[in-house]
């Protein structure tokens, strides 16, 4: 009979990469059936409760719980025996180099710094942030779980001084030639972006680079800064750049499609800019194919394209996925680790797929009641807030997709399962070693039921990225995957196989100054340290702690003696 214990560490403070590798290490123990290492916030404690790991705690958030799930008593006692070694050996293997402690201090290292990089839990980012802003420096924000008045704050203070305030919940970015965040390897060359969306731009600049052109800046805004409240002040700033930079020949905005006063408002930016501009509000009904500078594009793919051909290249689409024959019953499930990679395919699916749901759904009736629960057609978006607070993106993290994709592939009536798998620096580094046997599993499951379940992938990525493409592909369709170069495709597929009818303010950014040899200051997440390293920029890690260990009230005390 199994045992679950835990231990509570108050206080205890570790990023979510340490908090991932000691739970990895403590499952993978002999004896062990399952492990969950978090900081113990009510959604992390739902969290660990769905995967049958609750246990009583008087933890608050600011604690770090270990629960272990042993074969019997002995081996969860020896499991929470072993923490302090595992975390220790950690330490043994991280370079023993110089860390400042405060933002000050690693200025002080690196004068030369010109970006901030932050990426520590979300209610201590905007301190952070405001820190760099008023120490001069770009900031781009990764952490998530921001509230919206503390995005607001921060990129009003942004727009005032000249800055570009990237995020909250900025996952991607390129800047002169180096990635932050989630980004792939691609060449230089004359399309600048600029978006709303993470995963939309790692298409977009994956596709660029695949169809033989180049990226001069890719410039990231956050999710949320098309709403009503922010206005876009960071895709108006971004587009203004792009504008005045002679390298960038054609722009591409990416977005979900904000409202109708954001469109008119960015759009009317749009055609006083002397360039040709590419928009893609994926899903957003365009009024033409093209208003004087400004072409439209139906998706993420036909944005690449389009640019690439005003850019002069002759674009090599490549050859077409050969769609299989014959329609089943069943329904469609998808487990995305990319936000607008799900909202693609959802605003591909709803016309043809009924009634379908969503964690991140394009109308409030598609909303799904249970997020842990799928129901009819679901598509769900793992990067929202629920799955992601206090826990490692699932770009970096397979473990909450790897046990939806057991539940999912378990139910009778799914025939369809569609994934999406996207590489580049930050991300998982090799992907097809852990969904590639959890899709064999799945497939020898559903066979030995007689059911014939498919299982698509999305793959977003170039052959320069670190993970090898080919390399993945092979992997996944070897396991019985069919693997996909775009949403699109993999969209086309699954309707065809399921039984279904078929104007800017404040402060200019400095151009010169932006243009500038990247230099970065990493607050955060080690990961992005070592992605940036690894790309020949010149960056330091801060070696960040919550202030006052946490404690809102000493929190609230220390900012107003700054």
């Amino acid at each position: 009979m199994t045992v679950t214990l835990s231990e509570v560490r108050p206080g205890a403070y570790y990023d979510s990469v340490v908090l991932m590798q000691l739970q990895s290490a403590l499952a993978d123990l002999s004896g062990v059936e399952d492990a969950g290492v978090v900081m113990a916030t009510p959604a992390n404690c739902d969290l660990l409760a769905a995967s049958d790991l609750a246990v009583e705690t008087k933890a608050g958030s600011d604690d770090l719980l270990i629960v272990v799930k042993g074969f019997d008593q002995e081996s969860a006692e020896d499991a929470l025996g072993q923490v302090d070694a595992l975390l220790n050996r950690r330490r043994g293997a991280i370079s023993q180099e110089f860390r400042p402690r405060s933002l000050d201090a690693a200025i002080k290292q690196l004068p030369e710094s010109q970006w901030v990089s932050i990426s520590v839990p979300g209610r201590f980012a905007a301190g952070v942030a405001k820190d760099a802003l008023n120490l001069g420096r770009h900031v781009f924000m990764f952490s998530n779980n921001v509230a919206l008045e503390d995005e607001l704050d921060l990129k009003n203070l942004a727009q005032e001084i000249g800055l570009l305030m990237m995020g909250p919940d900025c996952g991607t970015a390129i800047i002169n030639g180096v990635g932050l965040g989630f980004a792939n390897a691609v060449r230089p060359g004359p399309i600048g972006l600029v978006g709303a969306s993470g995963t939309g731009l790692q298409a977009i600049t994956s596709a660029i680079h695949n169809l033989g052109s180049g990226v001069s800046q890719a410039i990231g805004t956050g999710g949320r800064d098309l709403s009503l409240e922010v206005g876009g002040t960071t895709i108006l700033q971004g587009l203004e750049l792009l504008s005045e930079d002679e390298e960038t020949e054609i722009i591409v905005i990416v977005s979900k499609p904000p409202k109708p006063e954001i469109v008119t408002k960015l759009l009317a930016s749009a055609l006083r800019i002397n360039k040709p501009i590419v928009v893609d509000f994926i899903g957003y009904p365009p009024a033409a194919r093209r208003i004087a500078n400004i072409h439209f594009a139906s998706g993420l793919e036909d944005a690449a394209s389009l640019a690439v051909k005003l850019a002069g290249d002759s674009p090599n689409l490549g050859v077409q996925s050969s769609f299989g024959e014959g329609r089943q019953k069943g329904y469609l499930r998808g487990i995305f680790s990319g936000g607008t990679l799900a909202y693609e395919a959802l605003l591909g699916l709803q016309a043809f797929v009924s009634p379908i749901f969503s964690n991140a759904p394009i109308y409030e009736y598609q909303r799904l009641s249970d997020v842990w629960e799928s129901k009819n057609h679901t598509l769900v978006d793992m990067g929202e807030d629920e799955f992601t607070q206090g826990r490692l993106h699932p770009m970096m993290d397979n473990d909450l997709r790897l046990r939806r994709l057991a539940q999912e592939a378990a139910d009778p009536e799914v025939s369809v399962i569609m994934l999406d798998v996207v590489l580049g620096t930050g991300s998982h580094d090799d992907p097809a070693a852990e969904l590639g046997p959890a899709i064999m599993a799945a497939k020898e499951s559903s066979q030995k039921q007689n059911r014939n379940l498919e299982i698509l992938v999305i793959m977003v990525g170039t052959e320069e990225d670190s993970q090898a493409l080919i390399e993945q592909e092979e992997s996944l369709t070897a396991a019985g995957a069919l693997v996909f170069q775009s949403t699109i495709e993999a969209v086309d597929y699954a309707i065809q196989r399921l039984a279904v009818p078929s104007p800017l303010r404040g402060k200019s950014v400095e151009l010169e100054r932006f243009k500038r040899p990247l230099s970065v200051i990493n607050v955060g997440l080690e990961i992005f340290y070592d992605s940036i390293k690894a790309q020949d920029a010149e960056v330091v890690q801060v070696d960040w702690r919550p202030p006052a260990g946490g404690n809102e009230r000493m929190m609230a005390l220390l900012a107003k003696m700054k």
